[in-house]
C-alpha cells in the first residue's frame, strides 16, 4: 500500500518529485482509463528507477464549484485510498482551494511543484489545469521542456469504440447497466453509506434491512433491486439491494438504498457499510398486495443466495 502525503503538510518535502513519474488527474472512480494510466506511470518510473507517483487533488473541483450538480462514484476517502492500493509507490494530494483555482498555469505548476519537477509526467489529452482551465497539455510541454520533465498525454482507454471515462460510467449507472458500468470499472461499482434507523416493515416481513440515505452526490445508480456484496466490519456477506423508494413505501421513508444482508443478525444501526452491486435483478414495482411484494423480495433474495459465490 502506497504512502499517502498531503502537500500541505507541515513536513511534505518537494523532493518526492525528483528523478519521480507522475500520473496526474482527479482519478474519480480510479477506472480502467485512470488504471492504464497510472501502469503507464510505474513503467516509466520502474525503467528509469524513480518514484511512481499519483498526483491529485484533496477534492473534486466541482464540490467547490459546482456543487449542485456533481456526481461521484467515490467519495475522496475512498477514491484515495484506491489510488494507494493501485500499484503506485506513493500519493501526493494537492489541497485545491479557490486561490489555488486562480493560478495562472505557469503559477498553478509552480505552486504544485516548486524546484521539483518530476522525470516524466503522464496525464490525459484533454488534461486543463490553471484559473479558466487555460492551461492545455502543449503548455505542459513547454513547462516541462525548460524544467527538464517529459510531458507524456495518453488519449483515453477505449472500450466498444468509446473512451472509457468517469461521466460514461456515471450514464451507464443511472440507467442500470450495472454489467457495462463494472466493466469499465474494472470492478463492481460500491456505494458506502452509514446505517440509519428505518420503518421497520421489513423486519415485519422476514427481511430486515439497512437503510442508507447517500446524499445527492452519490445517488448515481438508477433505481432498481440488485444483488451484491455487503463488507461489515471486514467481513463480507451476500446481500439484495433495493435502490430508489419503492412505490409501495412512496413518502414514507428517507432512505434511497435499502440492503438486505443475507446471514447476518444484530444491531446495524449507525455502522459503516459498503455495499458491492454485481448484477441488475429487475426495475422498481408497484405491487398489488404485500403478498406478491413478499414473493418477489424472497426470489430476489434466493437468486443472490444461489448465484453469489462467498
Amino acid at each position: 500500500m502506497a504512502s499517502v502525503l498531503r502537500a500541505d503538510a507541515a513536513d511534505f518535502d518537494g523532493a518526492v518529485f525528483d528523478g519521480a513519474s507522475c500520473a496526474f488527474g482527479v482519478f474519480d472512480g480510479v477506472h480502467r482509463g485512470h488504471q492504464y494510466l497510472l501502469r503507464c506511470t510505474q513503467e516509466t518510473a520502474r525503467r528509469s528507477g524513480g518514484r511512481a507517483i499519483a498526483l491529485t487533488f484533496d477534492i473534486d473541483p466541482d464540490e467547490l464549484f459546482h456543487p449542485e450538480r456533481l456526481k461521484k462514484l467515490l467519495s475522496n476517502e475512498d477514491r484515495l485510498a484506491a489510488l494507494a492500493a493501485s500499484g503506485v509507490d506513493t500519493v501526493v494530494v494537492l489541497p485545491f482551494t479557490r486561490a489555488f483555482a486562480a493560478s495562472s498555469p505557469q503559477e498553478f505548476l509552480a505552486r504544485t511543484f516548486g524546484g521539483h519537477a518530476p522525470a516524466f509526467l503522464h496525464v490525459g489529452s484533454n488534461f486543463r489545469f490553471g484559473a479558466r482551465a487555460l492551461g492545455r497539455v502543449e503548455d505542459l510541454r513547454a513547462w516541462g521542456a525548460a524544467a527538464g520533465t517529459e510531458v507524456r498525454a495518453h488519449d483515453l482507454k477505449s472500450e466498444d469504440g468509446a473512451p472509457i471515462s468517469a461521466t460514461r460510467i456515471r450514464l451507464l449507472l443511472a440507467k442500470g447497466d450495472l454489467d457495462e458500468a463494472n466493466k469499465l470499472l474494472g470492478r463492481p461499482y460500491q456505494l458506502r453509506g452509514t446505517v440509519l434507523r428505518g420503518r421497520g416493515e421489513g423486519g415485519a416481513m422476514g427481511f430486515h434491512t439497512a437503510n442508507l440515505a447517500p446524499s445527492f452526490a452519490y445517488r448515481v445508480l438508477g433505481e432498481g433491486v440488485y444483488a451484491g456484496y455487503a463488507d461489515i466490519a471486514g467481513v463480507r456477506y451476500r446481500a439484495a439491494v433495493s435502490v430508489g423508494v419503492s412505490p409501495v413505501f412512496a413518502g414514507e421513508t428517507d432512505a434511497s438504498c435499502e440492503v438486505h444482508v443475507l446471514d447476518f443478525s444484530g444491531d446495524l444501526y449507525g455502522s459503516s457499510i459498503v455495499v458491492s452491486f454485481v448484477k441488475y435483478l429487475r426495475p422498481m414495482i408497484k405491487f398489488d398486495t404485500v403478498d406478491d411484494l413478499i414473493a418477489t423480495v424472497n426470489d430476489n433474495i434466493r437468486w443472490t443466495r444461489e448465484n453469489l459465490p462467498l
